[in-house]
């Protein structure tokens, strides 16, 4: 596969997620500048994490303009991968690629931290080949990661089975306790209806590499090339 990580001004995750499928992965990848029309034929595009634009209206809300977005919603339309982590899942939102929105955390901090997520599905390329039984610890680092939908959407997710992953403690159970920033229903990542668009807050690719000393994150990004390649 080829990947592609766009980067806007404000990204501050665009070079892990390079260093993860090139370095890591053994995959070609390539950066796609914010002012280019070119997706330079990828098969999967990231959209990162950080702070496009310096969060300024509301976090993804300029970035939603980027030129590159045009191609990169183009791209999604006809069925292309596209995977938003953190600011990229608030670009997501605020492009219309998948619903909902992220709002302000409910202690109105920012957090940075590890937490861990329960995979709910297995009905999608990043989760077909994760442990649904596993609490994954993954890092957060987000202002504005409160998942909200209104109750139609909701139901509409759950139906639909377009709830990745969801908030939990350390031995799996999703609990109010283990919610960090007061999500709907402790959601932490969802896809759009036709399966191809997913979001999170959460920064797998930031839990990817054994120099980290955590790999939990790996298994999705593994996922995705076991079922393709």
């Amino acid at each position: 596969m080829k990947f592609g990580v766009v980067v806007f001004p404000g990204s501050n995750c665009d070079q892990d997620a390079i260093n993860l499928f090139g370095n890591v992965l053994g995959q070609k990848v390539v950066p796609l500048w914010h002012k280019d029309h070119d997706l330079q034929g990828c098969d999967f595009i990231v959209l990162p994490g950080g702070f496009s634009y310096g969060d300024y209206l509301r976090s993804g809300a300029i970035a939603r303009f980027s030129p590159i977005m045009k191609e990169v919603i183009e791209f999604a339309n006809k069925g292309g991968y596209l995977m938003g982590i953190c600011n990229g899942f608030q670009v997501l939102g605020e492009a219309g690629l998948i619903p909902g929105a992220l709002l302000h955390n409910d202690n109105r901090k920012f957090i940075c931290k590890n937490v861990y997520l329960k995979t709910q599905t297995q009905n999608s390329l990043i989760t077909a080949q994760v442990d649904m039984d596993k609490a994954l610890k993954i890092p957060i680092a987000h202002g504005e990661g409160k998942y909200y939908a209104n109750a139609d959407t909701l139901k509409m997710l759950n139906d639909n089975d377009q709830v990745l992953f969801r908030y939990c403690d350390e031995n799996g159970n999703i609990t109010a306790e283990a919610n960090p920033n007061g999500s709907l229903e402790n959601i932490a990542g969802i896809c759009n209806k036709n399966r191809n668009v997913f979001g999170m807050m959460p920064h797998p690719e930031r839990a990817a590499d054994p120099i980290l000393s955590n790999l939990d994150g790996l298994a999705l990004f593994e996922s995705v090339l076991q079922a393709v390649l």
